[in-house]
């Protein structure tokens, strides 16, 4: 592994104080006691952690070792203890006021609403929870959901926890195909989809996406399939296989009670693309994920019980599940779910929402600013905002002129602007700043939250100087931390925790991602130093579309880079070589684009294909991906070239 370098330091002095108001009433209200945390659980992070999970979540039997890191990377976090999430997330505030408190609110595309109390939804949960066991889904029985953005998603969510089935949320536009090797992958014994959902003013099919992943005999352990009627589209129902949720659903009882969890009981597993090979399922279990979800929602965004959150993240990602489900809902706030999207035909859409549910934290992607910012301010200019108090940005590096539009126009620079860095693998965000106490510069996620040891270090594992490149890691585990690969530990091992060693001889975690520290420690993320793409916030790995690509008749081979998109963050360049015999045009390069979009997913297609004869290899046979990252970007390329096996070929390719 290559030292990451970092050719030019973004200049950035502008930094803006917290509001004063803001700062006067917020749980962390000022950079001493921001520090004070930090000093608490830097001296005894077992003291800090164990006070944290008996304070802020409702156990059923106390927990005796708050962690064992006997065996890293490893980690066993809260032993003895028994817990729930959905219970934390619901029963625990049925006993005062919070009963009748609005917990969902939920808008559709079409724009139908609903509202859900944190009574209503207790009872839509358990009533879920036991039509999954009437369907023989018990304790430790993977459940997938493919789903739109509707509140039976979220239900369904919180009903596999009650009844400590793991889930599995596959993100609603992945391809039949990515959606089956997530299933045989999990084992999974059901799944959960709805007809379709609406996208973008129509209405987008569901269910034989399903049908097809499902086809053949292609997933044996998947016993059941339990269907959402969202679009009232024609659906093919397998007899004995398929029921309709409404139907089953409404038919059970609205008692049951939550099922005591172990501490370490898986609570689900959510694949990520790897740099290599196929996609990770990310096992995270239930009361560190739950006390992480728990308290970084409830720092980063100075939760206050007159609040509206809305994410307009995708419960298929980990940002849905740790900032529209269940951080939000363990702490009784109140969360907003949309299904749509802003489009031609309503450009304001996201900005009507805020408007109509006075929302007051909102927490959306770079790649969403970007593309406001393209077609100006007149049109959030013609919505009232005055409620909103905390902007929050996730899913990439922001950089200063999408930050800074961000504060102006949305946030009318009154409202802090709180840039998360995280991962799936991380359960919760890990550096960020805080609303009350954090002086913020645009395009730095500032400081790591209390308990996170994050460091930037070269290959030995030692900390790097001011504004040097070096490799994002984290030194010490963190209740959050996912705990394996999902039937590959060894795998967890080597992604995750041998390429840095530190002085100790331990391993650190290393997040894949370059960054740099500023003199006043803050810390600037710089993109992914693997071949991961992240395209509007959504990792997708150069191994996967490769193996599409190379799934068709006509490629001999490919590879994938990224390059930089003023709009999507990274676009997708795909290098193909041709079978024997076979020449490329616009035709076939519009034919593998589509061929992409079938096996992964639209959101992974090219934006641009480009045939060559030959691609850059070393003398070992490896691609060299560094030269065709910097002629997907119209760059020179630069650096050492000796291991090339065949220059002409880089003279081919520059044309």
């Amino acid at each position: 592994m290559s030292q990451v370098t970092i050719e030019s330091v973004l200049q950035e002095g502008r930094v803006f104080e917290p509001p004063a108001e803001l700062a006067a009433g917020a749980r962390i209200g000022s950079m001493d006691a921001y520090r004070e945390l930090v000093a608490r659980v830097e001296a005894d992070p077992d003291a800090f952690w164990g006070q944290q999970a008996r304070e802020q979540l409702h156990w059923f039997e106390p927990f005796h070792t708050v962690l064992d890191w006997s065996n890293p990377p490893f980690a066993r976090w809260f032993e003895g203890g028994s817990t729930n999430l959905a219970y934390n997330c619901l029963d625990r505030h049925l006993q005062g006021p919070r009963a009748e408190k609005t917990a969902l609110i939920w808008e559709g595309e079409p724009g139908d609403s609903r509202r859900f109390s944190y009574r209503d939804l207790h009872t839509q949960v358990c009533k879920a929870a036991n039509a999954l066991k009437a369907l023989g889904i018990g304790k430790g029985d993977l459940v997938a959901l493919y789903m739109p953005m509707v509140p039976e998603a979220a239900i369904a969510m919180l009903a596999c926890a009650r009844i400590g089935a793991p889930h599995s949320v596959v993100f609603g536009g992945f391809s039949a195909e990515a959606l089956r090797d997530r299933l045989i992958d999990g084992g999974v014994k059901a799944v959960i989809t709805a007809d379709g959902g609406f996208r973008k003013d129509k209405a987008v099919a569901l269910k034989p996406a399903v049908d097809q992943a499902l086809a053949d005999g292609a997933c044996p352990t998947v016993e059941q399939v339990l269907v959402v009627r969202r679009t009232e589209q024609p659906t093919a129902m397998l007899e004995g296989r398929d029921r309709w949720w409404h139907e089953l659903v409404e038919a059970q009882s609205a008692d049951c009670p939550a099922e005591p969890m172990a501490s370490e009981d898986r609570l689900f597993v959510l694949y990520t693309s790897g740099s290599t090979g196929k996609p990770k399922g990310v096992v995270h279990t239930t009361a560190g994920y739950n006390l992480w979800a728990h308290l970084t929602f409830q720092w980063i965004f100075d939760i206050r019980d007159d609040d509206v959150h809305w994410c307009t993240a995708d419960v298929g990602w980990i940002t849905g599940h740790s900032y529209i489900v269940y951080g939000p809902l363990s702490n009784g706030a109140t969360t907003v779910m949309y299904e749509g999207a802003p489009r031609p035909s309503k450009p304001g859409a996201f900005w009507e929402v805020i408007e109509k549910h006075k929302v007051s934290l909102f927490y959306t992607a770079p790649t969403a600013i970007r593309a406001f910012m393209k077609s100006g301010r007149e049109v959030p200019d013609q919505y009232d905002m005055s409620s909103l108090r905390i902007l929050g940005t996730v899913g990439e590096p922001i950089n200063p002129e999408a930050w800074m539009w961000y504060r102006q126009v949305i946030g009318h620079d009154r409202c802090p602007v709180i840039d998360t860095w995280w991962q799936t693998e991380t359960g919760g965000v890990m550096i960020s700043p805080l609303p009350g106490a954090t002086p913020t510069k645009p395009g730095s996620a500032t400081l790591p939250l209390p308990g996170i040891a994050a460091d930037i270090v070269d290959n030995e594992g030692r900390s790097v100087g001011i504004d040097e490149g070096g490799y994002l890691a984290v030194r010490r585990p963190w209740p959050g931390m996912m705990r394996t690969v999902h039937g590959d530990p060894e795998r967890f091992r080597k992604s995750y925790w041998e390429h840095i060693i530190g002085a100790d001889g331990r391993p650190l975690y290393f997040a894949g991602d370059g960054a740099r520290r500023d003199a006043d420690g803050y810390y600037w993320v710089m993109g992914r130093v693997d071949d991961v793409i992240s395209v509007s916030g959504h990792r997708l790995g150069s191994m996967e579309i490769e193996s599409a690509l190379v799934s068709h008749p006509a490629v001999a081979e490919a590879a994938v880079v990224g390059r930089p998109d003023p709009l999507k963050g990274e676009g997708i360049v795909a290098f193909v070589t041709l079978q024997a015999g076979l020449s490329g045009d616009d035709t076939l390069g519009s034919e593998l684009r589509r061929h992409v979009g079938s096996e992964i997913g639209p959101i992974a297609r090219p934006d641009e294909i480009r045939f060559s004869d030959a691609l850059p290899k070393t003398r070992s046979g490896k691609i060299m991906r560094r030269i065709l990252r910097a002629l997907a970007a119209g760059e020179e390329v630069s650096g050492d070239t000796s291991t090339l096996e065949d220059r002409s070929v880089l003279d081919a390719l520059r044309g």
